[in-house]
């Protein structure tokens, strides 16, 4: 199948030609003519798969027929949880759409809200936007949505993970109940199949990721390491392999700030972006690692959600995730359209159940590795696929009879009331 067939008119497919893709992917395939017939969409996606410009593409042939955006109006909103994927999103629209007479424009926070509210004013047909600057706007009587045609709403599991589900409520109170939706998460958990109910109206649904799977191309390894060794040994990896771009997720913002400065002290070129960062040197780290300057980018999750890097060949997880889910999203930034790609995990013992529950869920075993001169001073326990720890039960005291008839280790109404022994019951 090419981008021809799909229904777009023939600038578009120009654009995409000399964007240097020949071919859709599938969520492409199936996301463009069901957007471009109108429906609502519910598409499971995950970053990586094509799904910006599987509703990009027909959002941007859609509104070039209609009418323009009347002053602080907007014709199509896309909510984004975070602000590189607002601009990601942002930069994806202005590569398709440059030879259209359309206005875009992206908003979020970390930035001056008064320039943004200047560009407002001019009408925008479609605004990338994230959940709290938006309707900072939206109160200031900045942003209104009567011209509203089209909502999306992309990596909706990530927004819900991050609280902005009173944020989207609010929004949706603001715009037109005539309207086309479309909802993009990487997984239709319960959440979003509740949020989806009050959102799209028989919509198309679209499935083009598995849940919870990890690209074939991938080739996922473990480091036995001690918590205190991780560090060198990172750099010891970094250096013996000579990997010249490595995207490392640690769990919290303080980690990102001390990695980035124990590699720096070894020689090793890296900067951190998290969410006590500002938008500016974000976007900064984010350039300069694209454009190899820096070695290594060391992320959170929620920061890193969102940046798409092409051909990137190195994922470490410097801490395993609290969240089995996020270990699949982190390793799916390398190994993307038909690269080989390496996903290294440090596990220290401290993690060995969040390392047994990623591996139940991507039914697998990660293969294991001790790095000489790293061995750690308690090995991890074996993993076994399908099993579960058995709970040893504690004895049951023995049924003696008692002088007021009710034999020991039984408990009476009063027995409770008065907290008796509960080592003699098992779970106690």
């Amino acid at each position: 199948m090419s981008f021809d067939s799909l229904g777009l008119p023939a600038s578009l497919v120009e654009a995409v030609k000399n964007a240097g893709y020949e071919t859709p992917s599938p969520i492409q395939e199936q996301a463009i003519p069901a957007v471009l017939a109108g429906k609502d969409v519910m598409a499971a996606a995950q970053t990586g798969t094509g799904k910006t410009a599987g509703f990009t593409l027909p959002l941007l042939a859609m509104l070039e027929k209609g009418e323009r955006a009347k002053p602080n109006q907007v014709r199509a909103l896309i909510l984004t949880p975070t602000r590189e994927l607002a601009a990601q999103v942002q930069a994806s629209v202005q590569k398709y759409g440059q030879n259209m007479p359309l206005r875009s424009m992206v908003v979020y926070g970390g930035v001056k809200i008064n320039p943004q509210m200047q560009m407002l004013r001019g009408g925008i047909d479609i605004l990338v936007a994230t959940p709290g600057r938006l309707l900072d706007l939206y109160q200031q009587n900045a942003v209104r949505f009567q011209q509203l045609e089209v909502l999306i709403l992309d990596e909706a599991d990530r927004m819900l993970d991050m609280g902005f589900i009173h944020d989207i409520k609010k929004i949706l109170k603001a715009l037109p109940p005539k309207r086309q939706n479309l909802l993009f998460s990487a997984t239709f958990s319960d959440e979003i199949r509740s949020l989806a109910k009050g959102l799209v109206n028989n919509p198309v649904e679209i499935s083009v990721s598995p849940r919870n799977t990890t690209v074939e191309k991938i080739e996922q390894a473990l480091y036995e390491v001690d918590k205190t060794k991780k560090t060198a040994l990172l750099s010891q990896l970094i250096l013996d392999n000579k990997w010249r771009q490595v995207l490392v997720f640690v769990k919290t913002k303080h980690g990102a700030n001390r990695l980035v400065k124990n590699l720096d002290a070894r020689g090793i070129r890296s900067a951190a972006i998290h969410g006590n960062k500002s938008q500016g040197a974000r976007t900064k780290a984010l350039a300069q690692f694209k454009d190899s300057q820096i070695q290594v980018l060391v992320a959170t999750d929620i920061a890193a959600r969102g940046i798409d890097i092409d051909q990137l060949p190195n994922v470490v997880n410097f801490d395993l995730p609290n969240v089995s889910e996020d270990y699949v999203h982190r390793i799916g930034r390398t190994g993307r359209a038909g690269n080989e790609g390496l996903a290294v995990s440090l596990v220290c013992q401290e993690e060995f159940k969040l390392l047994k529950d990623i591996e139940r869920l991507i039914k697998k075993v990660i293969p294991r590795k001790i790095f000489a001169g790293f061995e750690p001073g308690e090995p991890l326990q074996p993993s076994v696929l399908g099993t579960h720890e058995k709970q040893v039960k504690k004895p049951k005291s023995p049924k003696v009879p008692h002088k007021d008839g009710v034999r020991s280790g039984a408990r009476t109404g009063s027995a409770k009331k008065q907290n008796g022994p509960r080592n003699n019951f098992v779970g106690g």
